[in-house]
């Protein structure tokens, strides 16, 4: 199973499984996750994940955290 991690607009999320059973999680500073209040289409591929999640929390973007970037990860779009 793949793990992604991300941050995006300064909210650090995890996206487990694969395309079609994606899982999402919000991630703690103490290490801690617990499940996301949105979901992740069937049809959206993992290079396309970043993207995806930049697009839903763009309201979320502010002059000091304006992107959306995957961990370990070059930025993706805001």
């Amino acid at each position: 199973m793949q793990e992604f991690r991300f941050n995006v607009f300064g909210t650090l999320i995890a996206v487990r499984g694969t395309p079609g059973a994606w899982r999402a999680f919000y991630l703690g500073a103490e290490g801690k996750r617990r499940p996301a209040d949105f979901i992740i289409p069937d049809d959206i591929q993992a290079d396309a994940l970043c993207e995806y999640l930049a697009d839903l929390f763009h309201e979320e973007a502010t002059p000091r955290n304006h992107t959306a970037t995957r961990i370990d990860a070059p930025a993706c779009g805001a």
